[in-house]
């Protein structure tokens, strides 16, 4: 039988909950058990797939194309697994379905309530992915905080869930907020117990509770959590703030988190895995000399908008022991301030992906720069497309080469679409419908950069976006130097490209920050990072 862990959090939101599953869940792992995990999040939209960065962050592609929750992106991360469209359900996601169902009559005139139709639908979506996955162990993290009245159907349908599952077989952690009073000089477990108090009387009793805090969680603190909240002392594990969320799996281990799950859920506890991992954050402690990465995008008062391109970073960082210092830089800003003044002292430039005309000129602006300095640059998705709109224009004779995704907003017709739909017939009413989304293969071009980056001829990268280059301008951009250097294997789609007489400059269509992980840095992340380390040490000498 598969077993369930449900993690709830209390007192505020952005806790870590995520963090605190994913650890788990890359510890089970390393136990041999094998491990999926999947988000539920209350709130009414279908998925985040069309919420504002500056407000969700990321939104994260799995590789059947699902837009999910950015927790996604740290689950795949921890446990080194690819999820699936069965790891992230929302409550707009529930509702759509059952008031689908009762359009068509599927309910023959009853009438449609949260208890037990909606619940019922919640315990269906965590009965699934235990099917298709066959795991020995969930984990299931609901979003929110216990309280709010968007989370009590999530938590009554774990509640069920559990009665209905044999003892032993589903356990609860909370994670919740020790706060630390300056002019008391002592945290305070007062919210901790009021949090807890909210989850039993809604049925549900933490069998584990995981404080966060700044400061240390001592042993007469975790004794009285452990008193007013009615949980073992053992149970009650102390998480404080780390420098780096790769060592929170290490610090929860020294605690015997694993081994009292596996305990509780009545399984074996075999030995562990963890001499990778460990070396990772040993790494994370000596990084040498820093280098300067620009970031230039329009959601930069949010870093969790680029959230898997910073970790990306971060991991090619720790594989090249050097410190990356990401500077995010506003492409509007840019475009007022003027591109040297900002970029003069950075070592590599990255242009993200995004959507909308906003800050696109800043983004040329950086790629112009780039090239004409030589500098390492890195374009990713619309990347690519502000770096093939650069060259068409300031190299390939074509001044006025933009993306038709632009054209309403710009006010006139673009005289050079070289980004443009592939199918102008496409229906753009449903934001996703129209998207190129999931994996899709890329044949690498033999002698390029990105051949020696992959080191094999075909790979697979995961996909995010609506507008394509144009083939129509295929011809001319590569008469002006520009080469492809990844190409559908139907050659429907230009996937990646390079300028050859540069130290550094490719750019991908795909989003390739969506599958580098912690002990495996993506090779382009990799190369990049490498390419401006060396630009660095050029520029030192």
């Amino acid at each position: 039988m598969t077993k369930h862990i449900f993690v709830t959090g209390g007192v505020v939101s952005s806790l870590g909950k995520g963090i605190t599953a994913a650890s788990l869940g890359h510890l089970l792992k390393a136990r041999g058990y094998s491990v999926t995990m999947q988000k539920a999040d209350p709130y009414l939209n279908v998925d985040p797939g069309n919420m504002s960065p500056f407000q969700h962050g990321e939104v994260f592609v799995t590789d059947d194309g699902h837009e999910g929750d950015l927790d996604l992106g740290h689950y795949e991360r921890f446990i080194d697994e690819n999820l699936s469209c069965e790891s992230n359900f929302t409550a707009g996601a529930i509702y759509q379905s059952l008031i689908s169902k009762e359009r068509r009559g599927d309910f023959h005139g009853g009438t449609v309530q949260v208890i037990p139709h909606m619940t019922n639908s919640i315990k269906e979506r965590l009965s699934r992915i235990e099917k298709q996955t066959n795991a020995d162990i969930v984990i299931t993290e609901i979003g929110g905080t216990v309280g709010d009245i968007e989370s009590l159907p999530f938590i009554e349908a774990a509640r069920q869930f559990k009665r209905n599952k044999p003892v032993g077989d589903v356990i609860f952690i909370h994670v919740t907020l020790v706060p630390y009073i300056a002019a008391a000089h002592e945290v305070k477990t007062k919210p901790t117990q009021h949090s807890v108090k909210e989850l039993r009387s809604i049925g549900v009793h933490p069998d584990f509770i995981v404080c966060r805090s700044d400061h240390v969680i001592n042993k007469k603190m975790r004794e009285k959590i452990s008193l007013f909240c009615d949980v073992p002392v053992e149970n009650v594990l102390s998480c404080v703030d780390v420098t780096s969320i790769y060592k929170v799996p290490l610090l929860l281990h020294d605690q015997g988190f694993d081994t009292k799950v596996l305990t509780e859920l009545g399984l074996p506890v075999g030995d562990i895995e963890l001499a990778d991992w460990q070396e990772y954050s040993d790494k994370l402690d000596i990084l040498g000399d820093p280098i300067d990465i620009a970031l230039v995008g329009k959601y930069v008062s949010l870093p969790d908008a680029y959230l898997s391109i910073i970790e990306s970073l971060g991991h090619a960082s720790v594989y090249h022991g050097r410190k990356v210092t990401i500077h995010l830089v506003d492409g509007e800003v840019l475009k007022a301030d003027g591109v040297g003044k900002v970029l003069s002292q950075m070592d590599g430039l990255l242009v993200p992906g995004g959507f909308g005309v906003r800050a696109f000129e800043g983004k040329i602006a950086a790629v112009q720069y780039a090239r004409e300095n030589k500098i390492p640059f890195f374009g990713i998705c619309l990347g690519l497309q502000a770096a093939v709109c650069e060259f068409a224009r300031n190299v390939a004779g074509m001044p006025d080469a933009n993306s038709s995704e632009f054209t309403a907003e710009l006010g006139a017709t673009v005289q050079y679409p070289v980004i443009d739909l592939m199918s102008p017939e496409e229906d753009l009413t449903d934001a996703g419908a129209s998207m190129r989304l999931g994996v899709y293969p890329c044949e690498i071009t033999p002698g390029t950069k990105a051949a020696a980056a992959y080191g094999e001829p075909l790979v697979y990268e995961r996909h995010r976006h609506r507008y394509e280059v144009n083939n129509d301008y295929r011809e001319a951009l590569q008469e002006a130097g520009l080469v492809l250097s990844g190409i559908s294997p139907d050659d429907t789609y230009v996937e990646m490209i390079e300028i050859a007489d540069h130290p550094w400059f490719v750019a991908c269509q795909s989003h390739p920050e969506f599958k580098s992980r912690p002990t495996r840095t993506h090779p382009l992340f990799r190369d990049f990072v490498g390419a401006a380390i060396e630009f660095h040490e050029q520029r030192r000498e």
